[in-house]
Protein backbone atom coordinates (compact mmCIF):
# COMPACT_ATOMS: atom_id res chain seq x y z
CA UNK A 1 0.00 0.00 0.00
CA UNK A 2 1.29 3.52 -0.61
CA UNK A 3 -0.82 5.95 1.72
CA UNK A 4 -0.77 9.97 1.59
CA UNK A 5 -1.64 11.93 4.89
CA UNK A 6 -1.96 14.78 6.06
CA UNK A 7 -2.45 15.91 9.71
CA UNK A 8 -3.05 19.52 11.44
CA UNK A 9 -4.57 20.57 14.88
CA UNK A 10 -5.93 23.63 15.94
CA UNK A 11 -2.45 25.00 17.88
CA UNK A 12 -0.22 22.96 14.88
CA UNK A 13 2.13 22.16 17.61
CA UNK A 14 2.41 19.09 19.45
CA UNK A 15 -0.32 16.84 18.14
CA UNK A 16 0.02 17.37 14.30
CA UNK A 17 3.48 16.00 14.70
CA UNK A 18 2.64 13.09 16.98
CA UNK A 19 -0.16 11.90 14.82
CA UNK A 20 2.40 12.30 11.86
CA UNK A 21 4.74 9.69 13.85
CA UNK A 22 1.97 7.61 14.84
CA UNK A 23 0.98 7.15 11.14
CA UNK A 24 4.67 6.83 9.92
CA UNK A 25 5.37 3.98 12.83
CA UNK A 26 2.23 2.08 11.62
CA UNK A 27 3.24 2.07 7.96
CA UNK A 28 6.39 1.23 8.37
CA UNK A 29 5.37 -1.56 10.63
CA UNK A 30 3.25 -2.98 7.80
CA UNK A 31 6.07 -2.48 5.09
CA UNK A 32 3.69 0.65 3.36
CA UNK A 33 5.23 3.23 1.58
CA UNK A 34 3.59 6.71 3.52
CA UNK A 35 4.12 10.19 3.15
CA UNK A 36 2.69 12.60 5.75
CA UNK A 37 2.45 16.36 4.79
CA UNK A 38 1.80 18.60 8.38
CA UNK A 39 -0.02 21.70 8.70
CA UNK A 40 1.20 22.59 11.52
CA UNK A 41 2.25 25.95 13.16
CA UNK A 42 4.88 26.45 10.90
CA UNK A 43 3.03 26.01 7.46
CA UNK A 44 3.08 23.13 5.57
CA UNK A 45 5.76 20.96 5.65
CA UNK A 46 6.91 18.07 3.68
CA UNK A 47 4.37 18.71 1.19
CA UNK A 48 2.28 16.17 -0.82
CA UNK A 49 3.07 16.15 -4.82
CA UNK A 50 0.72 15.51 -7.51
CA UNK A 51 2.77 12.66 -8.40
CA UNK A 52 2.04 11.38 -5.11
CA UNK A 53 -1.40 11.94 -4.55
CA UNK A 54 -1.52 9.98 -8.50
CA UNK A 55 0.38 7.19 -6.87
CA UNK A 56 -1.34 6.97 -3.42
CA UNK A 57 -3.51 3.80 -3.29
CA UNK A 58 -5.71 5.79 -0.45
CA UNK A 59 -5.71 9.61 1.69
CA UNK A 60 -5.66 9.59 5.04
CA UNK A 61 -6.69 13.07 6.51
CA UNK A 62 -6.62 13.68 9.85
CA UNK A 63 -7.12 16.87 11.51
CA UNK A 64 -9.76 18.82 14.00
CA UNK A 65 -9.68 21.92 11.65
CA UNK A 66 -10.56 22.74 8.21
CA UNK A 67 -7.71 21.77 5.42
CA UNK A 68 -7.20 24.04 2.57
CA UNK A 69 -5.99 22.32 -0.72
CA UNK A 70 -8.33 19.27 -0.39
CA UNK A 71 -9.11 19.41 -4.27
CA UNK A 72 -6.30 18.01 -5.04
CA UNK A 73 -7.29 14.88 -3.76
CA UNK A 74 -10.73 14.72 -6.01
CA UNK A 75 -11.16 11.04 -6.82
CA UNK A 76 -9.03 9.43 -4.36
CA UNK A 77 -10.43 7.58 -1.26
CA UNK A 78 -10.18 9.32 1.49
CA UNK A 79 -10.10 8.62 5.02
CA UNK A 80 -10.81 11.00 7.45
CA UNK A 81 -10.37 10.69 11.20
CA UNK A 82 -9.42 12.49 14.20
CA UNK A 83 -6.04 13.62 15.29
CA UNK A 84 -6.66 12.00 18.83
CA UNK A 85 -8.22 8.97 17.05
CA UNK A 86 -4.92 8.55 15.45
CA UNK A 87 -2.88 9.02 17.85
CA UNK A 88 -4.17 6.26 19.90
CA UNK A 89 -4.75 3.92 17.49
CA UNK A 90 -2.64 4.38 13.97
CA UNK A 91 -3.56 1.22 13.09
CA UNK A 92 -6.89 1.14 12.98
CA UNK A 93 -6.95 3.69 10.73
CA UNK A 94 -4.34 1.95 8.36
CA UNK A 95 -6.48 -0.77 8.57
CA UNK A 96 -9.75 1.18 7.18
CA UNK A 97 -7.71 2.70 4.44
CA UNK A 98 -6.54 -0.60 3.39
CA UNK A 99 -10.12 -2.23 3.63
CA UNK A 100 -11.25 1.24 1.15
CA UNK A 101 -8.53 0.80 -1.26
CA UNK A 102 -9.35 -2.94 -1.74
CA UNK A 103 -12.73 -2.65 -2.71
Amino acid sequence: MNIVAITACPSGVAHTYMAAESLEQAAIARGWTIKVETQGALGAENEITSDDVQNADAVIVTTDIELAGMSRFDGKTIIETTVKKLVVNAAEILDAACDVAVV
